[in-house]
Formats: structure tokens, sequence, C-alpha cells
């Protein structure tokens, strides 16, 4: 039996950690089109919490911690740049999406390309590494 929400937004919201949590939010909506729901200021110019919307999606993220949950998460430039998850984020038009994240100083690692199983779909890297994916399937259609 599910215990999940049965009357809301989306009931699956990714959360990141950015060592400039501040810059991080400006940059991730003038480059994916995110847009500020939520944001609480921490100690030191930090960010204790951000919720940033996209459609009726949402991320929250925050600055690195050196608490307790702070140190189960590694950011990508303490491993190699190597990460263990990605959002995938349903976008409009890809390729002017792309366009978009690439003028801003995203690094692409997957240009646009068309799927086998639909959509098209690209892939790239924010300002601190984190691994994005952009495409317009939508998996609930």
């Amino acid at each position: 039996m599910s215990s999940a929400p049965k009357q809301t937004t989306a009931t699956i919201i990714p959360a990141l950690r950015y060592v400039e949590a501040v810059s991080a939010i400006e940059w991730l909506c003038r480059a994916f089109g995110f847009e500020e729901n939520l944001v609480v200021p921490g100690d030191n110019g930090s960010i204790a919490h951000a919720q940033l919307t996209f459609g009726n999606g949402m991320i929250m993220l925050g600055s690195v911690r050196a608490d307790e949950s702070g140190q189960t998460i590694k950011q990508p430039a303490d491993v190699g740049g190597a990460e263990t998850q990605s959002p995938y984020v349903i976008v409009e038009d890809v390729d002017s999406h792309c366009e978009q994240a690439k003028s801003a100083g995203a690094t692409v690692t997957m240009e646009p390309v068309d799927q086998p199983h639909g959509g098209r779909f690209y892939s790239c890297r924010d300002l601190e590494g984190h691994h994005w994916n952009f495409g317009n399937y939508d998996p609930w259609e």
C-alpha cells in the first residue's frame, strides 16, 4: 500500500547542495528557466533552504554543510566530476533550451538528439558540475 499523498503537484522533488548556493540559484534561473519559489538565507551568506520551480515541478537546494547530513553528500568536484544521480526536466523546445543553457555557461555533455523511444534530449553540467538532463519526452503521456 502506498503512503504517497493523493493530491499534490509533485511527489518527488530532487534536492541538491551547492558550494555557492546564492550564485547557483541565480544561474539555475537564468540558464535553465527555474523560478524562485522560496529562498531562506542561512548564516554567513549561505542558503539554509531554497525552492525553485519549473512548470509544475520543483527542486530544493541549499548550501553545502559540514553537519551530519552534509557528510553524506559529496559535490562533483570532490569526486572527480562523478555524479550518482541526475534530474530529468521536461521542456518544450529542447534545442532552444540547450542554447540558453550554453549561453549561460553550461557544459553540454550530450548535444540534442532524438531518442529511439520518442522525444528529443540533451545533457549538461551546471556551474558546479551537477549533471542535468532535459528533454521533451513526457513519460506521463
